[in-house]
């Protein structure tokens, strides 16, 4: 049975950082490209940014500079680095484990930052 779980995230100020994990199992996870995304109350969901197989990274552009995605391949987890947080990047975030034919979704974290 194929799992992601994330972690990490939770109430923070403005400016703090946090560090979101995305925990495989039951795949080869160095197969898989990992992509994380994130909802906002109201609105559709968007690709926050992705890593490769090979370590490639791709950023959403307005998070461009407040953002950086990691992988362990030992430890089957995908990794989401928020800096600078904002009022908006308040959301749910996900991940996703995306394989050819084969995508997997997480259950998400939520992220809320306020004062």
């Amino acid at each position: 049975q194929v799992q992601l779980v994330e972690s990490g995230g939770g109430l923070v100020q403005p400016g703090a950082s946090l560090t979101l994990s995305c925990a495989v199992s039951g795949l080869d996870f160095r197969l898989y490209t990992m992509d994380w995304y994130r909802q906002a109350p109201g609105n559709q969901r968007e690709m926050v940014g992705t890593i490769t197989t090979r370590d490639i990274t791709n950023y959403m552009d307005s998070m461009k500079g407040r953002i950086g995605i990691s992988r362990d391949n030992a430890k089957s987890t995908a990794y989401l680095q928020l800096n600078d947080l904002k009022a908006d990047d308040t959301a749910v975030y996900y991940c996703r484990a995306r394989h050819m034919t084969r995508e997997y979704w997480g259950q998400g974290t939520q992220v809320t930052v306020s004062s």
